[in-house]
Order: structure tokens, then C-alpha cells, then sequence
């Protein structure tokens, strides 16, 4: 996969948004629509459901020099071979963590993101080691009803701050998109907006388009 900071798509295989399409299938069409990054996100699925899904999907994003990041199991990520592991601030700090080496990933080659709802959250990320941080939701979204918008201003702190790759994640689509690049975004993370429609792929080029 290409370097994190070079990477500007961030897009999702979410269990949730396949609408009978395989999690294969998705991911093909993902990676030919040009996504940098994909997430495989199962919230409802099991563990081994998830390594399944995992293991097919990682020779598409590998053949596609596309990094596959798996939501919330570290383990799976290790074992499936996936470049990237996600996880959010209660995987994380709540489980009593405070850096990324204590999930002994120095000895792989395993990066890990953290999700961020504030700046003094992002602060803490960055200490952390996080290779990545996800500054959201930005506006409302349907993946995390309950979750509180940050609104463009966190997007705009985070441009002005934060020291490492960063994506702007909730609620982005392509009518506010040229608002969150005008607020200092360089790099998006995008799920409806791509996977609710009929052709990800095209969906998927528009986004690496106007990106």
C-alpha cells in the first residue's frame, strides 16, 4: 500500500451497508473505484465471521496495493495479514492503554488508527502513537446515530494541529465535500455515501475525483 500520508480515500466494507452484495465484492469494486484505504467494519458479526471475511478480502486490496484496516479485532488484522488495525477511544484508553506499543505491534509491520470526537482527543492519539486519527463525526450520520457532530470547526483545529495523517469522518458525501476540503481536510473516510449507491466503483471514482 502507499504511505499513509498519501493516501486520500478511505473507504468501507460495513456489514451494515452491503445491501445483499458479498464483502468481496464490495472490496473489488472499492479498489476499482480507487480507494486508498478500506475498512472492514462487521459490528453484528462474530468473530470468526469477521476472520472469514477478512481472509478473502485481503488478496483483492493486496493485489490492488490497497491497505486493508480491520475495525476492532487486533488479532484479526494480525492474523489475516492486514496492514492497518482501527480502533476507537474505547478500545483503546477506556481498556486502560495509553500507547500503541502495548499492543506489541513493533514487531510487525501493523499500523493502528484511533478514533478522535475532540481535539484534547486527538492530542491524546498523537501521543499515542496512533499512525492515524479520525477527526468525526463531522456532520450526522446514519453509521453512528447517537454520535454528536463535531462539526467543520474540529476539521479545522485538526488541519492547524495535528502532526500525522488524519481523515475527516460522519456524514460526508459529495454536496459537502468541497466544504471539508475548504476547512483543511486533505483525506476523507466515506461509507453511505458510496456504499448505498447501485455502482460503488463509480461512486467510489467520483469521491478519487474530486479529491
Amino acid at each position: 500500500m502507499k504511505p499513509l500520508a498519501d493516501c486520500r480515500l478511505y473507504a468501507f466494507v460495513d456489514t451494515a451497508f452491503l445491501h445483499g452484495r458479498t464483502p468481496e465484492a464490495v472490496a473489488q469494486q472499492l479498489c476499482d473505484g480507487g480507494a486508498d484505504l478500506i475498512q472492514l467494519r462487521a459490528k453484528t458479526s462474530s468473530p470468526d465471521e469477521i476472520r472469514s471475511m477478512a481472509e478473502v478480502i485481503v488478496p483483492i486490496t493486496k493485489k490492488a496495493n490497497v491497505g486493508l484496516v480491520i475495525n476492532d479485532h487486533l488479532a484479526i488484522a494480525r492474523e489475516a495479514g492486514a496492514e492497518l488495525c482501527h480502533l476507537g477511544q474505547e478500545d483503546f484508553f477506556d481498556a486502560g492503554l495509553n500507547h500503541v506499543a502495548q499492543l506489541s505491534t513493533r514487531n510487525s509491520q501493523l499500523r493502528i488508527g484511533l478514533s478522535t470526537h475532540a481535539p484534547e482527543q486527538a492530542q491524546r492519539a498523537v501521543a499515542a502513537g496512533a499512525d492515524y486519527i479520525a477527526i468525526g463525526p463531522v456532520y450526522a450520520t446514519g453509521t453512528k446515530p447517537t454520535a454528536k457532530p463535531v462539526t467543520l470547526e474540529y476539521v479545522r483545529w485538526a488541519a492547524a494541529n495535528v502532526t500525522v495523517p488524519w481523515f475527516a469522518i460522519g456524514g460526508i458525501n459529495l454536496s459537502n465535500l468541497d466544504d471539508v476540503l475548504a476547512a483543511g481536510a486533505e483525506r476523507v473516510c466515506v461509507v453511505s455515501a458510496i456504499l448505498n449507491t447501485t455502482d460503488v466503483a463509480k461512486a467510489c471514482a467520483e469521491f478519487r475525483r474530486r479529491l
